[in-house]
């Protein structure tokens, strides 16, 4: 099968950064499906595992959101059959999604939306999981009931981002403030759903002041938390929550929000499926959840730009884009 590895960490200017290969197609077991890949996105951790998880000459095949169909499945899977088509974010401890098949655990799976292409649904699962697990499981944010408060998003435009405002601005009654940077950005975040929208390279607390804004209840900062950290702890509600989601977060002083007596709530996407924990068939109901989302229109794919083919080219392209932190959305890529 085709698929797009690295063999050493390179930077992305580098012509070898990674490489187009052929791979053996694997053989299910368990509760592995074997899907056809037929869309992918890029997400910041395939850059950072690229940069930083030297492979030492062995190819390694990066990627972990797909959108594909199902061809042949191992005998303990529930819930799939052979043709189904699906969407998923896979785990870092596994080869990754940009090959031609893959094989991926059933109970972090779900049904592809029905109503999206292939592409547009491989923008979803890694930032979907990511965004309703800190809003609805750290956070404990109740849904579809009436209470108020107030959720500060940083970095509203990126994947994890985009997503998180759509949630909870349709179901949840909370007012929900988004940052962003760039006109461009800004737009975007309000056509998502954002009440009002920050520049997050200026004063948050000034800001919050000058719209008449009561201190958030919920922050959720899905980039750079170590630059934010000390701020936006500050700027936090007493007994609010403040949500993290970055492995390279780094030592973080506390001291302000253990005066507030505020919770830190950390988020780890690929907790469940590495470690297999008991609660791991939930990231199946949640992508269940979300497929049925945007199938009855409540939520909208997070995909803006489609890169064409799978390939080595391709996606050094896209790795060059985020590694620019100037992404919007989701950047795609489908078929080989």
């Amino acid at each position: 099968m085709k698929a797009v590895a690295f063999t050493h960490s390179r930077p992305i200017s580098d012509p070898e950064a990674l490489h187009d290969l052929d791979l053996p197609t694997p053989v299910p077991r368990h509760h592995d499906l074997l899907v056809e890949i037929k869309a992918v996105s890029v997400n910041p951790v395939d850059t950072k595992l690229r940069r930083n998880d030297e492979p030492l000459g062995e190819p390694r095949v990066l990627g972990f959101d797909a959108a594909g169909i199902v061809r042949a499945i191992g005998p303990d899977v529930q819930n799939f059959s052979i043709g189904d088509e699906v969407f998923y974010a896979g785990v870092p401890n596994r080869p990754g999604t940009n090959a031609e098949f893959h094989l991926v655990d059933d109970r972090i799976v779900g049904h592809k939306p029905k109503s999206l292409s292939f592409s547009a649904a491989a923008a979803l699962p890694l930032t979907s999981l990511t965004a309703w697990e800190m809003l609805f499981e750290r956070f404990k944010i109740p849904r579809d009931q009436p209470g108020g408060g107030t959720l500060l998003i940083v970095g509203g435009a990126g994947g994890v981002g985009s997503i998180a405002i759509q949630l909870a601005a349709q179901l949840t009654d909370l007012t929900v403030i988004a940052t962003a940077s760039r006109p461009e950005t800004e737009q975007w975040c309000r056509e998502l759903g954002a009440h009002h929208v920050l520049n997050h390279h200026q004063d948050l607390g000034s800001q919050f002041l000058q719209l008449g804004l009561t201190p958030p209840d919920y922050i959720f900062c899905v980039t750079h938390e170590r630059l934010h950290f000390k701020k936006l702890a500050e700027l936090l509600a007493p007994e609010g929550s403040l949500g993290i989601i970055e492995s390279d977060a780094g030592q973080l002083e506390i001291s302000t929000l253990l005066r507030k007596s505020g919770t830190l709530h950390t988020e780890y996407v690929f907790a469940r499926g590495i470690q297999h924990t008991p609660s791991m068939s939930i990231q199946h109901r949640t992508l269940e959840a979300i497929a049925h989302l945007v199938d009855n229109g409540t939520l909208r794919t997070t995909m803006t730009e489609n890169y064409g083919t799978i390939n080595a080219a391709n996606l050094m392209r896209a790795h060059a884009a985020i590694e620019s932190a100037s992404v919007r959305g989701k950047i795609v890529l489908e078929g080989f």
